[in-house]
């Protein structure tokens, strides 16, 4: 079943990981796992606390993926439980629980997206209510009774706000119990998460050793910084790049990234072989490969993990048109519209087209100078249009609508 020898299998799993804890532990489980023939349990949980997957995700997405390549076994967790709560990982206030109804939805598409990188056959996708919400409230005293409250607020966001005097949730000290539960629950001889889940990854070691498992060995990969640069991939920040957005907003957004974080996505956002990224950086490094060239390069690699090669090609062309010749592209969606009253102005047509969510927002992107008519800035939101006009409305690099108004 395995085709690689434990040792093997350890140096292709160490790329690009930020730590194992421990690498002896994970050694010793894939020497037992290859003797016996069986796959390692390999834990992943997502809360889903937002409908979209993006490349922050897919750094770990792909890591387990390889996992999957050895051939061991996924278990995705779907935390419509925990989900409920929200991580209070890096947060400075309390989250806003969302409804059993909210979180079903997101964890539908999370599935739609996961599939986008994992094998469905070497993936089992389970929701933590299945155990979570049959605990007894003895057995929830139990699982409370393992930690001390001392240890857990050596977590550093609890920390923090313990300091600055915001006020933290009884019920917030119990999503580390909970996640940490979830590898109790399905037994996992491995767990995946970004840095900043390495507490969360630790307390399921505690509470597999407190019910007495073997405890799983914590993965941590790295955080993939977002298109601005400085702050961490996220949606809230708008800084994100979604792996089920269009080919064409993949590849603008991925051009869009300053060149100084393109080595981070190069390892991060690509499957490409080690030595084909470090041969990539060197000839960047040394002046032989054009920013530019390496760019279209990383963009053309990521739009064909989601999208395939021929969406990639395609997204290139349509880049180059709009971006390098200064051309329209080629298909804009078209909007007519027929008002009860004119003149309209400019703010209300942003939102009408959908090129903007809000009144809002449209007045901010006017502000910023993204707005153009038929290629020329917007100065003004007071700007109107009267019946019978005809005009391109562009909001960015990348968003475009026909209007007629008749």
């Amino acid at each position: 079943m395995f085709k690689l020898s434990a040792e093997e299998q350890l140096q292709k799993i160490k790329e690009n990981t930020m730590e194992i804890i421990t690498e002896e532990e994970l050694l010793l489980k894939l020497k037992r796992s290859v003797a016996q023939n069986r796959p390692l349990r390999c834990k992943l949980g997502f809360d889903p606390s937002a409908p979209d997957l993006h490349l922050g995700h897919a750094v770990v997405l792909h890591k387990i993926r390889l996992f999957q390549e050895l051939g061991h076994r996924i278990i995705i967790i779907l935390g419509d439980f925990t989900g409920r709560i929200g991580d209070p990982t890096g947060r400075s206030e309390t989250r806003k629980q969302l409804s059993e109804e909210e979180v079903m939805e997101n964890a539908k598409t999370y599935q739609e997206q996961l599939f986008k990188i994992l094998d469905p056959e070497r993936t089992e996708i389970v929701y933590n209510s299945r155990w979570l919400a049959s605990l007894t409230f003895s057995e929830v005293i139990r699982l409370a009774s393992t930690y001390t409250v001392a240890r857990m607020m050596e977590r550093e966001d609890f920390a923090r706000r313990y300091r600055e005097n915001h006020p933290i949730s009884i019920h917030e000290f119990f999503y580390p119990l909970m996640q940490g539960y979830d590898s109790v629950a399905i037994e996992a001889d491995v767990e995946f998460g970004a840095t900043e889940q390495k507490f969360n990854l630790l307390m399921g070691r505690h509470l597999q050793r407190e019910y007495g498992q073997e405890p799983q060995v914590a993965i941590t990969m790295p955080i993939l910084v977002g298109t601005d640069g400085v702050q961490k991939m996220s949606k809230s920040l708008g800084n994100y790049i979604g792996i089920a957005e269009p080919a064409a907003d993949i590849y603008g957004k991925v051009m869009s990234i300053p060149d100084e974080i393109m080595p981070d996505y190069f390892r991060l956002a690509t499957t490409l072989p080690q030595e084909t990224v470090e041969k990539i950086l060197q000839e960047l490094r040394e002046g032989r490969l054009h920013p530019r060239d390496a760019k279209m390069m990383l963009a053309r690699e990521i739009v064909t993990l989601y999208h395939g090669s021929q969406a990639a090609q395609e997204a290139e062309e349509s880049f180059k048109r709009i971006f390098q010749r200064r051309q329209l592209p080629r298909e804009i969606p078209e909007h007519v519209f027929q008002l009860e009253s004119y003149p309209v102005d400019v703010v209300a047509l942003l939102v009408k087209t959908g090129l903007v969510p809000s009144n809002s927002e449209a007045r901010r992107q006017i502000q910023q100078g993204a707005v153009r008519v038929d290629g020329s800035p917007v100065g003004s939101s007071q700007k109107q249009f009267q019946q019978g006009e005809e005009f391109v409305l562009q909001v960015g690099k990348r968003r475009f609508a026909r209007v007629k108004l008749v």
